[in-house]
């Protein structure tokens, strides 16, 4: 376990805050559709800053310190790109403005920081006092695992969905769009615009997706400066992803079944950990196999609707 202090935590929180006032401030200040070259050079960015900063714990720690905070980094990633599916058909079924969509991610992922970082505080607290609990995220896991290979295809409709249902009858919305902006005034009464009913949905989806997420970063590591690090990272990065994968994340259909066998594997990990010891190295190496080969059959044997 990497031995912390309260200026690493300072540190690396300032860092985040610094990149996304950078970010929206100096980058992103005017609303505009974000193009996959654009989303495609951030990427690269925070890849770059993901490996840089697994370069500094080698040199601060050692390798297998820097290796567990990649293969952390690498799961929660892959993760992502499942959030990314929901986001998608979110995105497409309310009909939001490419240039409006930028802003939803970005206020979004300042709430998921915020609960990702609560999240992972209780987990490491009920850790440290009743080590059980990873038995129970182990089973979460697996459970999770057979759920999502054996779901169906992701849709989402809104006039059944009960979290749009409860909003709607406790906001009143505006019709239409208006640019930038969660609320706006018609008629002399403030009104939400649909552009906030998206906001919730967003961070919702994210909440459900952290209940898997959180279990399987503390099946690989139970260091919390690791934990939240690397699950931070990936969250970051999941605005450029979604630009640069939207159109084409379809595509990916074989990518669900490949997030179920990483599950499955970290919760049997987490599961069989007094039995049977895997190491860092060989658990990257599981998770990187299985997330190329599911990648490259998807793009290999195409559905024949993408064809």
């Amino acid at each position: 376990m990497l031995s912390t202090n309260i200026w690493f935590w300072v540190g690396f929180i300032a860092f985040v805050l610094a990149m996304l006032a950078l970010d929206l401030g100096v980058f992103h200040r005017r609303a505009h559709e974000v193009r996959p070259k654009e989303a495609g050079l951030w990427t690269a960015v925070w890849v770059a800053l993901a490996l840089l900063f697994a370069l500094g714990l080698y040199l601060v720690a050692d390798h297998h310190v820097a290796l567990t905070f990649l293969t952390g980094y690498v799961v929660e990633e892959a993760l992502s790109v499942d959030n990314i599916f929901v986001i998608v058909l979110i995105f497409e079924y309310f009909r939001v403005p490419k240039v409006s969509q930028h802003r939803v991610l970005f206020y979004g992922i300042l709430g998921a920081l915020v609960m990702r970082g609560a999240f992972i505080a209780v987990g490491a607290a009920l850790i440290a006092r009743f080590h059980w609990v990873l038995y129970v995220f182990g089973a979460m896991l697996i459970v999770t695992g057979i759920r999502i290979g054996i779901r169906g295809d992701d849709e989402f409709n809104g006039e059944q969905n009960r979290i749009v249902r409860a909003v709607r009858h406790l906001l009143p919305f505006s019709k239409d769009f208006h640019g930038k902006h969660f609320f706006v005034v018609e008629s002399g009464r403030k009104m939400a615009t649909p552009l906030l009913l998206v906001l919730i949905l967003v961070e919702l989806t994210d909440v459900v997706f952290a209940i898997d997420s959180i279990p399987a970063i503390f099946g690989v590591t139970t260091d919390p400066f690791i934990v939240f690090t690397s699950n931070i990272f990936a969250v970051l990065g999941l605005r450029s992803l979604y630009f640069l994968l939207a159109a084409v994340v379809d595509r990916f259909y074989l990518l669900k079944y490949g997030l179920a066998l990483i599950l499955s594997f970290v919760g049997f990990k987490m599961l069989a950990e007094r039995y049977i010891e895997i190491d860092i190295v060989m658990s990257l190496s599981v998770i990187l196999g299985v997330l190329a080969l599911s990648i490259t059959a998807s793009l290999m044997w195409p559905r024949r609707e993408a064809q």
